[in-house]
């Protein structure tokens, strides 16, 4: 028998299954996870953030739109529950005008990064996230740990999918310029 998506699961849980909702828990949990220490970068404690995003995604199961995919979703709560937790810590409201939004971007391809090129990316990310504006490091994070392409990561930050292009670009220039001399 095959393994059931996390559409169906997420639709089992609405018709009254709520005992299901501990596979979903079981798919995102470490994913989720290892997204608020990079995201965070360890300065919240993620297990009281992750019970948060699990009792919300369980309270509002009824609004996912099974025909969509539920990764996106979920990644959504996680995102509002860091900004939230960032916010809370910093005491500062964010800033809702983005530049990056209101100024038009032609719309972005993606690149075919190669997997050389993605893994060496990723481990020069790892040890420069810090240096890294959380605009830029949320899409980079998003792309290249959690394998998100730009369509969902447009869905999980509720921005255009051009951003999402240009913040890429953009959170690529900075860790460059963090790191110096390496080709990126």
């Amino acid at each position: 028998m095959a393994e059931k998506s996390d559409e169906e699961i997420a639709a089992q849980v609405q018709g009254g299954n709520e005992e299901s909702f501990g596979i979903l828990i079981g798919r995102y949990e470490a994913k989720l996870a290892r997204y608020a220490r990079r995201f965070l970068l360890g300065k919240e404690d993620a297990k009281d953030l992750l019970q948060e995003i699990f009792v919300k995604a369980y309270v509002n199961i009824k609004s996912f739109d099974v025909k969509r995919k539920f990764s996106p979703w979920i990644y959504r709560i996680a995102h509002n529950e860091f900004i939230n937790a960032i916010q809370k810590r910093e005491r500062f409201p964010s800033i809702s005008l983005d530049p990056d939004i209101l100024f038009p971007h032609p719309v972005a391809k993606e690149t075919a990064d190669s997997p050389s090129k993605k893994k060496e990316l990723r481990d020069l990310l790892q040890r420069s996230l810090d240096k890294i504006d959380a605009k830029y490091r949320e899409p980079l994070v998003l792309y290249y740990f959690e394998d998100m392409d730009y369509k969902q990561i447009s869905e999980v930050l509720q921005v255009p999918v051009s951003t999402i292009g240009v913040r890429l670009k953009r959170g690529r220039a900075a860790l460059k310029e963090s790191v110096g001399e390496i080709e990126i």
